[in-house]
């Protein structure tokens, strides 16, 4: 129900965009063919489309094929690709078989990316390319660790290089065009489970069947927070109200997918809010004459 208003009002703004995407256009001239992790949301939509503007045939966009991505999200990624005509491919992904992702520490993303990264280099390899990721600015501040995994297998992040934040991308995309300048983000399904709880595919199955079914009732933006029998929905601030008045179905519909409790988080979406458990790293003792 609640989009994203990312507008371009003024001529001004306009000309802020238009800088942005030469900004971007000359990170990727200098960065040569690319091999870009495409998960179909804006970030990488707007980074596949822009190499293939820029790279044509040097440019390829691979999606994983992984029990953590949503239903439907392959095939979105499919349909953007022959709409966009960039050359695009999936690669079935293995994380689950890593039993340090499954264990689903706090380092759980490292050991993803990891396993993207082991996909993504040997294709970039074969064609003498560079692994890029569609982070942008905004992202460098939470906790992360698979950009870290990436980075250390010797991705770049253009979108970051060109400078361009959320906003930014949004409003460059809806400039070119981007049916999903405005998508809500879809991180994977294993972010809904409390560190600490094994991922594993018959959890990730019944946290999809939550949030297609929230979705069915006309929420576009959710998570389903996995707590044992319990599920927790998250909603825009601004859709809460109209949850309360479909309480009902929206219970029905939790229920069928497999859980005995279902409740409405009345603080509202907060992406990311689950690493708010993570302890904060403790200072180094003073020394004296610090």
């Amino acid at each position: 129900m609640t989009g994203t208003n990312s507008g371009l009002s003024t001529a001004s703004d306009a000309a802020t965009v238009e800088e942005a995407a030469r900004r971007l256009t000359e990170v990727i001239e200098r960065t040569g063919p690319m091999v870009v992790a495409f998960s179909g949301g804006v970030d990488s939509s707007l980074l596949a489309v822009a190499a293939h503007r820029v790279l044509g045939p040097q440019a390829l966009a691979v999606t994983a094929d992984s029990p953590s991505f949503a239903t439907g999200e392959l095939d979105h990624c499919r349909a953007m690709a022959r709409r966009w005509s960039f050359e695009w491919r999936s690669v079935a992904t293995d994380e689950l078989g890593d039993g340090r992702y499954r264990a689903n520490d706090h380092d759980r993303c490292y050991w993803c990316k990891s396993a993207l990264m082991d996909q993504l280099s040997g294709l970039a390899a074969e064609r003498e390319a560079t692994v890029t990721l569609g982070v942008n600015l905004d992202d460098l501040g939470d906790h992360r660790p698979g950009q870290e995994a990436a980075a250390a297998r010797g991705a770049r992040f253009p979108l970051v290089e060109a400078g361009l934040t959320k906003a930014g991308v949004r409003a460059l995309a809806k400039m070119w065009g981007l049916e999903v300048w405005d998508r809500p983000a879809m991180p994977c399904l294993s972010s809904r489970l409390p560190y600490g709880t094994a991922v594993t595919v018959p959890l990730l199955s019944r946290i999809d069947r939550a949030e297609a079914a929230v979705r069915s009732l006309g929420f576009e933006d959710v998570r389903v927070r996995h707590y044992g029998e319990t599920a927790r929905i998250e909603l825009p601030a601004g859709d809460l109200g109209a949850a309360v008045e479909v309480a009902t179905e929206l219970v029905a519909a939790v229920s069928a997918a497999g859980y005995r409790y279902v409740t409405l988080d009345l603080a509202g979406l907060r992406s990311g809010n689950l690493n708010h458990s993570i302890p904060a790293p403790s200072s180094p003792p003073a020394t004296d004459g610090s």
